[in-house]
């Protein structure tokens, strides 16, 4: 599954802010910090009381949330969504939230965790450079670090876009102020630098590969039944820091268990400039193909509530080609 042929190289989009930035999801730290205390005071059960009001919520008062959760449904799914299809994924994304609370506050005994790919991971891992892993906003990062502390302790770091990063620092000062997230602003001009020096340290360095700003190259490819727009810029990254590349994610399967998956997606170990292109291109189809894969296998856990399918996470205006 690999980029039209008419589309030999990336496509930048115009600078203005992508549809899920200007559109952000809601957040209020005090309503957060109620839910921490209620959560961590009186349980998972009860805390887990709340969800279905939020996903209701948002089931009722959030048309944009609707109208693109149906959107990837009816494609997924492969028939028309209903209101309950829909309640389930933001109920889904909910549980994911909310979890998110325990496993900052080092609740791990509370979760049923399966990996599958652990032998992929302590490959990639041996030989003490560390790891590049692409996911996407599918299921709970927050896992990878439960995974993380049970083998040694390994360091887990997260690239991402500086508006989201500041988000995240709220949140977790909101959920526990004393945690302390190892987060790599993008954008900076030592980046890519900071990214090296994780990996040089051993870390596992996670980026999320399906969504854009709306200012960086971007890449037509197949997708769920059409073609979406895709950022070129986490893959790029990893080829210019010549290292293999591992598609991670961390699916929410119902109640208290996940399942982190490990699967190898390219090795820039050995790229030279002239075949660097045609490498990116076929590590971004392999990537593609698994975030399909998944979306298929558990189809509630894709969290992109935003008109994907008409430019990617940029705006209407923006589309190119």
């Amino acid at each position: 599954m690999t980029a039209p042929p008419s589309q030999p190289a990336a496509e930048p989009v115009s600078h203005h802010r992508a549809e899920w930035l200007r559109h952000a999801e809601r957040s209020n730290m005090f309503w957060l910090r109620v839910m921490t205390w209620i959560s961590l005071r009186l349980g998972r059960s009860i805390g887990r009381l709340v969800l279905h009001l939020i996903a209701l919520y948002f089931l009722v008062f959030g048309p944009r949330a609707r109208r693109a959760s149906k959107a990837y449904l009816a494609r997924v799914l492969a028939q028309r969504p209903t209101w309950r299809h829909c309640y389930r994924h933001f109920f889904s994304f909910a549980s994911t939230i909310h979890d998110r609370v325990y496993l900052i506050n080092d609740r791990h005994d509370l979760f049923d965790v399966t990996v599958v790919g652990e032998d992929v991971m302590r490959d990639a891992l041996r030989d003490g450079r560390g790891v590049l892993l692409l996911g996407a906003h599918m299921g709970s990062f927050e896992v990878l670090r439960a995974v993380g502390r049970r083998h040694g302790g390994t360091r887990v770091a997260m690239v991402m876009y500086e508006e989201n990063a500041r988000k995240i620092n709220d949140a977790l000062a909101a959920i526990n102020p004393a945690a302390q997230a190892d987060i790599i602003p993008l954008g900076r001009v030592d980046s890519m630098l900071a990214v090296r020096d994780r990996l040089a340290e051993g870390a596992m360095v996670g980026m999320l590969g399906d969504r854009t700003p709306g200012d960086e190259p971007t890449r037509p490819v197949a997708f769920l039944g059409d073609v979406a727009r895709f950022p070129t810029g986490p893959i790029r990254m990893a080829a210019m820091l010549r290292r293999p590349v591992l598609f991670m994610t961390g699916l929410y399967l119902g109640g208290n268990r996940y399942e982190v998956h490990f699967e190898r997606l390219a090795d820039f170990s050995t790229v030279t400039a002239e075949g660097r292109g045609k490498r990116i291109d076929d590590a971004l189809g392999a990537y593609v193909a698994r975030l399909e894969h998944h979306c298929r296998r558990a189809p509630y856990n894709w969290f992109n509530f935003h008109d994907f399918w008409s430019g990617s996470g940029s705006s209407d205006d923006n589309k190119t080609g």
